[in-house]
Protein backbone atom coordinates (compact mmCIF):
# COMPACT_ATOMS: atom_id res chain seq x y z
CA UNK A 1 0.00 0.00 0.00
CA UNK A 2 1.50 3.46 -1.22
CA UNK A 3 2.12 5.92 1.66
CA UNK A 4 1.86 9.64 0.71
CA UNK A 5 2.94 12.59 2.66
CA UNK A 6 1.21 16.03 2.22
CA UNK A 7 3.54 19.01 3.86
CA UNK A 8 1.12 22.08 4.08
CA UNK A 9 0.89 24.90 6.72
CA UNK A 10 -0.87 24.79 9.81
CA UNK A 11 -4.21 26.44 8.91
CA UNK A 12 -3.84 28.49 12.11
CA UNK A 13 0.43 29.62 10.42
CA UNK A 14 -1.18 30.69 7.45
CA UNK A 15 -0.61 34.33 6.52
CA UNK A 16 -3.88 35.51 5.34
CA UNK A 17 -2.19 39.29 4.01
CA UNK A 18 -0.60 37.27 1.21
CA UNK A 19 -1.59 38.33 -2.22
CA UNK A 20 -1.16 34.95 -3.67
CA UNK A 21 -3.99 33.16 -1.51
CA UNK A 22 -7.67 33.17 -3.28
CA UNK A 23 -9.97 35.63 -1.97
CA UNK A 24 -12.02 34.54 1.08
CA UNK A 25 -9.92 31.86 2.39
CA UNK A 26 -9.57 31.02 6.48
CA UNK A 27 -7.85 28.49 8.31
CA UNK A 28 -11.10 26.48 8.86
CA UNK A 29 -11.42 25.95 4.44
CA UNK A 30 -8.02 25.36 4.70
CA UNK A 31 -8.47 22.38 7.20
CA UNK A 32 -11.34 21.10 5.44
CA UNK A 33 -9.62 20.96 2.29
CA UNK A 34 -6.72 19.14 3.90
CA UNK A 35 -8.84 17.06 5.65
CA UNK A 36 -10.65 16.08 1.69
CA UNK A 37 -7.20 16.03 0.27
CA UNK A 38 -6.20 13.09 2.47
CA UNK A 39 -9.18 10.94 2.79
CA UNK A 40 -9.22 10.94 -1.37
CA UNK A 41 -6.20 9.75 -0.61
CA UNK A 42 -7.21 7.23 1.75
CA UNK A 43 -10.05 6.36 -0.49
CA UNK A 44 -7.62 5.05 -3.46
CA UNK A 45 -6.74 2.57 -0.28
CA UNK A 46 -3.11 4.80 0.30
CA UNK A 47 -1.74 5.99 3.58
CA UNK A 48 -2.09 9.09 4.08
CA UNK A 49 -0.32 11.75 6.95
CA UNK A 50 -0.24 15.25 7.04
CA UNK A 51 3.02 17.35 7.69
CA UNK A 52 2.08 20.86 9.37
CA UNK A 53 4.41 23.55 9.95
CA UNK A 54 4.96 26.49 10.28
CA UNK A 55 7.10 29.54 8.55
CA UNK A 56 9.72 29.79 11.47
CA UNK A 57 12.90 27.64 12.21
CA UNK A 58 11.03 24.08 12.99
CA UNK A 59 10.57 23.63 9.56
CA UNK A 60 13.59 21.64 8.80
CA UNK A 61 13.05 19.72 11.96
CA UNK A 62 9.36 19.43 11.73
CA UNK A 63 9.71 17.54 8.10
CA UNK A 64 12.69 15.24 8.77
CA UNK A 65 11.17 14.62 11.46
CA UNK A 66 8.09 13.30 9.89
CA UNK A 67 9.75 11.79 7.37
CA UNK A 68 11.79 9.68 9.47
CA UNK A 69 8.92 8.19 11.25
CA UNK A 70 7.88 5.89 8.18
CA UNK A 71 8.82 5.33 4.46
CA UNK A 72 7.08 7.32 1.72
CA UNK A 73 6.32 6.82 -1.66
CA UNK A 74 5.24 9.96 -2.18
CA UNK A 75 5.61 13.56 -0.77
CA UNK A 76 3.17 16.15 -2.02
CA UNK A 77 3.85 19.63 -1.49
CA UNK A 78 0.88 22.08 -0.72
CA UNK A 79 0.47 25.18 -2.70
CA UNK A 80 0.43 27.41 0.89
CA UNK A 81 3.99 26.49 0.80
CA UNK A 82 5.10 26.72 -2.33
CA UNK A 83 3.15 29.66 -4.16
CA UNK A 84 3.55 31.93 -1.45
CA UNK A 85 4.67 35.30 -2.74
CA UNK A 86 6.41 36.17 0.84
CA UNK A 87 7.95 32.62 1.98
CA UNK A 88 10.13 31.19 -0.98
CA UNK A 89 13.15 30.69 1.91
CA UNK A 90 10.89 28.58 3.63
CA UNK A 91 9.84 26.44 0.47
CA UNK A 92 13.54 26.28 -0.05
CA UNK A 93 14.09 24.53 3.35
CA UNK A 94 11.43 22.25 2.75
CA UNK A 95 12.44 20.73 -0.56
CA UNK A 96 15.81 20.65 0.82
CA UNK A 97 14.58 19.18 4.07
CA UNK A 98 12.66 16.44 1.79
CA UNK A 99 15.41 16.01 -0.36
CA UNK A 100 18.27 15.15 2.62
CA UNK A 101 15.52 13.22 4.75
CA UNK A 102 13.84 11.18 1.88
CA UNK A 103 16.26 10.80 -1.23
CA UNK A 104 15.04 10.00 -4.46
CA UNK A 105 11.45 10.00 -2.96
CA UNK A 106 9.02 11.92 -6.14
CA UNK A 107 7.59 14.93 -5.18
CA UNK A 108 4.60 16.32 -6.13
CA UNK A 109 2.93 19.48 -5.58
CA UNK A 110 -1.08 20.30 -5.57
CA UNK A 111 -2.87 23.82 -6.62
CA UNK A 112 -4.93 22.95 -3.70
CA UNK A 113 -5.10 20.83 -1.07
CA UNK A 114 -8.72 19.04 -2.18
CA UNK A 115 -5.99 17.81 -5.40
CA UNK A 116 -3.14 16.41 -3.19
CA UNK A 117 -4.49 13.10 -4.52
CA UNK A 118 -4.37 13.90 -8.15
CA UNK A 119 -1.07 15.11 -7.30
CA UNK A 120 0.40 12.14 -5.92
CA UNK A 121 -0.91 9.72 -8.03
CA UNK A 122 1.26 11.69 -11.16
CA UNK A 123 4.16 10.34 -9.72
CA UNK A 124 2.60 6.86 -7.80
CA UNK A 125 1.26 5.83 -10.89
CA UNK A 126 4.97 6.29 -12.74
CA UNK A 127 6.38 4.02 -9.87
Amino acid sequence: MPRVLLIGYAPDAVDFSDPGLPPGIDAEKIAAGIEVGLQRMRDRGWQADFCAIRPDETIKEMVKRQLASARYDCVVIGGGVRMSSTHLEEFEVVINAVGEGAPGTPIAFNSRPEDSADAAARWLLRL
